[in-house]
């Protein structure tokens, strides 16, 4: 079941997302507007910047990559719930293992500890560890030395399917703790990620559906079965990544050329899969 539709993009992030918040974060804010305005007309049981969407996500990674500690999770959330009154979801928490294994379960445990009970919905990144041989969109990619490298091991299973020792201890947290996994065009690892997503014990899942992907040869059947292996979970399913003719500059990261054609795709998701 599709809990809810995410129209994401990090603006605020200046390491290969700059480009998307334009002036003062108007390009940004006109893109949100349009697709949220998209998708409530195909769904409106859930009317979905702030009047215009039911809720405010977050991400954080201060074991990895942000300038505060992990203790500062609770400040963090405070300091967004003082400026607005909507539900703040956390929609991506994660902790590497590039260092150690030890500091992936302790950022498991120390993050839950923090932010179960404060936040509505959380959702761990990721299943799987991202496989070596896929790219992880970086701008500088390896001149950015070990924060290129760490986006490969976010996972509690290792590229080849098997369990990290964070693996053994999260079903503690489930189903209030959940998952977010991207999956690729024709992912083969759909029906292992469903085994084990079950197998932990998760009911909320966050995970994407690709603008940029709409454009294949047969991509309405890869959603469908996407859509249908998932079908058991409370999915929040993210609208992202703009095809290479569709954006301002030949990139999925750049936002589109026209914000129409974006908001026309998250109507069409909206409508195939959350109406």
């Amino acid at each position: 079941m599709v809990e809810a539709v995410m129209f994401w993009s990090e603006p605020n992030n200046l390491s290969h997302w700059d480009f998307e918040a334009g002036p003062d974060g108007k390009r940004f804010a006109g893109k949100v507007k349009a697709a949220s305005v998209a998708a409530a007309a195909e769904n409106r049981e859930r009317q979905c910047v702030l009047h215009h969407v039911d809720v405010v996500a977050v991400h954080g990674f201060p074991l990895d990559w942000n300038h505060w500690t992990v203790h500062q999770w609770p400040d963090k959330l405070d300091e967004i719930q003082a400026v607005t009154d909507l539900p703040v979801w956390v929609s991506q928490v994660r902790a590497s293992t590039f260092g150690a294994e030890e500091m992936h379960v302790f950022g498991l445990h120390r993050t839950a500890e923090l932010l179960l009970g404060h936040a509505e919905r959380i959702h761990r990144y990721s299943l799987f560890d991202l496989p070596r041989a896929w790219p992880a969109t970086t701008r500088h990619c390896e001149a950015e030395g070990s924060a290129h490298y760490r986006h490969f091991y976010m996972g509690l299973l290792r590229e080849d399917g098997t369990p990290k020792l964070a693996a053994r201890d999260f079903a503690a947290y489930t189903p209030r703790m959940g998952i977010c996994q991207w999956f690729h065009f024709q992912d083969h690892r759909l029906e292992d990620a469903v085994r084990w997503l079950r197998r932990l014990g998760v009911k909320r899942l966050r995970t994407g559906l690709s603008w940029a992907d709409s454009l294949r040869p047969a991509a309405d059947a890869w959603f469908d079965r996407q859509m249908l292996a998932l079908d058991g979970f409370d999915t929040t399913v993210t609208f992202c990544l703009t095809p290479e003719t569709h954006g301002l500059r030949p990139n999925h990261t750049s936002p589109p050329k026209r914000v129409e054609d974006f908001a026309e795709f998250c109507a069409r998701m909206t409508r195939r899969y959350a109406s």
